[in-house]
């Protein structure tokens, strides 16, 4: 019932390549079957409507697999994956986990019936509905995780309509809402989903070139590992189409620097939150980090701090462990700072992340991007420290790029005063960090989204 278009496509597209996984074609066909074999098991474990099953997975045929089943049983489904493996006691707590599904490196599964009965009223006003549902985890890197509930059935709304059939690389992972978004679009316009080993840009890149990918959905993070590391000289990435980026501002620099490097491959700006789900966008040019977004079943209205609102038809019914964040009249205030020309937006950051100095406000990410235009910078991370006179000032943390050598990179005295000086010549003084902090550390989480000091 609630996968039965994606079914239809599956039928039509039965010798087409579904999915690939370790460097072996599935055929949706073999998808079929397996998304019918998962239905007995599930069915064998006494698994029916509104049983919470969290899955522990990446992607693989068979994960892929169970997703669809679980979704036609109208579970509530709790994606999980090893990135956040330190956390798993603590989401089987929070969702109310009745049965664990792990899946094997081997592509192999174990059932595991838990002794819990789930209560809280979200779970069992889907149960009620006989509706399925889903669970994301946000990232918590404040403290614990939010754990936001989507009615399943809405969010598959919009891929009932047809749109282009991409070979798409399978980045974002598989309790991510862009990873399932990804995944979602590209089974319902029978494309090819490809999956990777591990998220290294040597990886991601020879699937793109071994297997033809079109479709490359990633960080601003990830897009400056890729530079970095010069990993796009070692393969033939001439099959890629489009790079979208979202999750985390993107540094101008970063941009610019890929659009000049590969100006055939349109970059696109994407924008969504584990609790609305992804918005449609568009993106100014390759080279803007100006965006219009919404689409059909999305409102946006900017408040008069300039903090981006929307209203989903598709937004979460609200949190297991915290209070509702919508406003009183249904809108979800995303706490994204955003500048405003005509029908385009630019995400400055999050307003909680802009550093107040002496009245003066600065945006962490665009000294980042002045920063990373010095080629011996790997990363940096920009943060306000508390000061007596100033309320903040700026401080920076580098990590510098692995080649660096020469006898400024190793004099760290006259290495901070070369890259104060380059920062003096883009940014106002406000702007220039008070303190440069070396730091080998990679300043990325496992989700390849920056993670801030507190």
């Amino acid at each position: 019932m609630f996968i039965d278009f994606f079914l239809e496509i599956f039928e039509k597209n039965k010798n087409s390549d579904a999915i690939v996984w370790r460097d072996q074609a599935y055929s949706y066909g073999w998808l079929l079957e397996k998304t019918q074999f998962w239905q007995d098991v599930l069915a064998n474990y006494g698994v029916t409507e509104g049983t919470v099953v969290m899955v522990d997975a990446d992607y693989s045929p068979s994960s892929v697999a169970l997703l669809l089943a679980l979704i036609e049983r109208a579970t509530i489904l709790v994606p999980t994956t090893t990135s956040v493996a330190h956390k798993r006691d603590e989401f089987i707590e929070t969702a109310q986990v009745e049965v664990v599904v792990t899946i094997k490196d081997n592509d192999e599964y174990e059932i595991d019936t838990l002794s819990t009965k789930a209560s809280h009223e979200l779970i069992a006003d889907l149960r009620g509905q006989k509706i399925p549902g889903l669970v994301l985890f946000s990232s918590g890197s404040t403290g614990k995780s939010k754990a936001a509930v989507h009615d399943m059935a809405k969010l598959l709304e919009k891929f009932k309509v047809g749109r282009h059939a991409l070979r798409a690389i399978t980045f974002l992972l598989y309790d991510h809402i862009g990873g399932v978004n990804t995944l979602l679009y590209t089974l319902s316009n029978a494309g090819c989903v490809i999956t990777v080993t591990d998220r290294k840009p040597d990886t991601v890149l020879e699937a793109v070139d071994k297997f033809r990918a079109e479709l490359l959905p990633t960080s601003p993070t990830f897009i400056n590992l890729i530079l970095i590391s010069e990993a796009y000289k070692r393969y033939d990435l001439s099959s890629l189409s489009t790079v979208t980026y979202g999750t985390e501002p993107m540094p101008e620099s970063v941009l610019l620097r890929f659009n000049q490097l590969f100006p055939d491959i349109k970059l696109l700006q994407t924008y969504g939150l584990s609790e609305i789900g992804i918005l449609r966008s568009k993106s100014k040019s390759s080279s803007s980090l100006w965006m219009k977004v919404g689409g059909e079943g999305f409102q946006t209205r900017i408040t008069t701090d300039n903090i981006l609102e929307v209203k989903a038809y598709s937004g979460m019914l609200g949190y297991l462990n915290a209070p509702s964040p919508y406003t009183p009249d249904g809108w979800f205030h995303t706490g994204d700072k955003v500048e405003v020309n005509g029908e385009y937006i630019k995400v400055l950051g999050r307003d909680s992340e802009i550093i107040n100095v002496g009245g003066q406000k600065v945006y962490p990410a665009e000294v980042e991007s002045v920063l990373q235009q010095l080629d011996y910078i790997a990363e940096a991370e920009v943060y306000g420290e508390p000061n007596a006179l100033l309320g903040n000032v700026v401080y920076s943390k580098i990590r510098l790029v692995d080649s660096t050598e020469g006898s400024l990179h190793e004099n760290k005295k006259e290495l901070k005063a070369a890259i104060k000086r380059f920062c003096k010549a883009h940014l106002e003084n406000f702007q220039v960090p008070a303190k440069f902090i070396f730091d080998d550390n990679v300043q990325f989480s496992p989700r390849f989204k920056k993670q801030r000091s507190l």
